[in-house]
């Protein structure tokens, strides 16, 4: 796994002019990249914190000293948060959590209690993608935010949401009409809880193609991308990037070939067998470019896997045993998972090995 320095600054330096041009605090997601490395990349150009997935993600950013994070997935039992929260204690830091139903606002308060500390809340709205979340236009979502701000150890936050479907939309406008209509949901639920007497101090959306691909909406306080620090073939398929902006790539070999194609020592154990985000992705699984130095431009389409292997179509240009080539996922965050280290290369073409150090961060 390689990360090439230049791109990823470039990247993480871009949307952070953005957030700061339109005004909204950046809390970007580390479930893409899981290094500290990079965390503290992004919080010395701007960012006020990080977003997390999972518990025991947030937990090795909490150990390191990250001062504030959202965690950004349903807890429905106090005992998931029993090793995240005394650090959170020790350390100050400051968390934010999300709740989509009265259970996990009753888990998120007892936990509070067992620990002593208080958790900031947002509501999860969803804005389209049908995962995790309660319709903006559903009553339950007024007696939820209630709930939240009478329960003990906890504070309304706000609303949150993430349109996770922009993933699938087809050009500049199908993505501006999710940006208007995930701002306008929220700004209108904010609305409504307002008249109710309960203060909406945020209004956070993340995605990287929202993020990236239109103007930040003015009702939003706060975004969360995550993908936009490497990109990948998805974003390149969405027309949000182009192919020079992409940071992370899997090195691999050719090892074998055949009368069609020819085969790398890289599968679906390092690429992932992800098309994209939300399964959202194109055709094929990568692309594929050689890392030989040789002169050649072209591109090939990782066109399938097996757990060890991909194969290549030949696209008549096929290349040598024993070649090494660069593969460009379709989604990077899948790719990275699998890998304990990643080397970053730097301009002078030497390269530093970092941890992934929030690997199998599942619980």
């Amino acid at each position: 796994m390689e990360v090439d320095e230049a791109r990823l600054v470039r990247n993480i330096e871009a949307m952070q002019r953005r957030a700061d041009a339109a005004g909204v605090l950046m809390f970007p997601h580390v479930k893409t990249h899981k290094s500290l490395y990079i965390a503290r990349q992004q919080l010395a150009r701007g960012a006020r914190g990080i977003t997390a997935s999972k518990p025991s993600e947030a937990l090795v950013f909490a150990e390191a000293g990250i001062p504030s994070i959202i965690l950004a997935y349903p807890i429905v039992t106090a005992q998931s948060l029993d090793r995240l929260l005394p650090v959170v204690k020790a350390r100050g830091t400051q968390l934010r959590a999300i709740a989509a139903s009265k259970p996990g606002v009753d888990a998120l308060s007892e936990a509070a209690a067992q620990h002593a500390v208080e958790i900031g809340v947002f509501l999860k709205v969803d804005v389209g993608l049908g995962r995790v979340g309660i319709k903006p236009n559903d009553p339950a979502a007024l007696e939820l935010c209630a709930r939240i701000a009478a329960s003990a150890g906890l504070h309304f936050a706000g609303l949150l949401s993430h349109a996770g479907h922009s993933y699938a939309t087809n050009g500049p406008q199908s993505l501006a009409k999710v940006v208007h209509d995930e701002a306008a949901d929220l700004a209108g639920l904010a609305g409504q809880l307002r008249e109710r007497g309960i203060a909406v101090d945020c209004l956070s959306v993340g995605a990287t193609p929202t993020c990236l691909g239109a103007p930040l909406p003015n009702e939003v306080d706060c975004i969360r991308p995550g993908n936009y620090v490497f990109l990948d073939g998805t974003a390149l398929r969405l027309g949000i990037c182009t192919a020079d902006d992409l940071a992370l790539c899997v090195v691999a070999r050719v090892v074998a070939s055949n009368d069609t194609h020819f085969i790398l020592d890289a599968g679906s154990k390092s690429m992932s067998s992800d098309r994209g985000a939300h399964g959202m992705g194109g055709a094929g699984f990568g692309t594929v470019v050689s890392a030989e130095g040789d002169g050649e431009k072209g591109t090939w389409t990782l066109e399938r896997l097996s757990e060890e292997h991909g194969f290549v179509p030949f696209s008549g240009r096929p290349l040598a045993l024993g070649s090494r080539v660069r593969v460009f996922p379709n989604h990077s965050c899948a790719s990275i998972a699998n890998f304990d280290h990643f080397a970053l290369r730097h301009a002078n073409g030497e390269a530093t090995v970092l941890p992934v150090d929030a690997r199998s961060c599942q619980t």
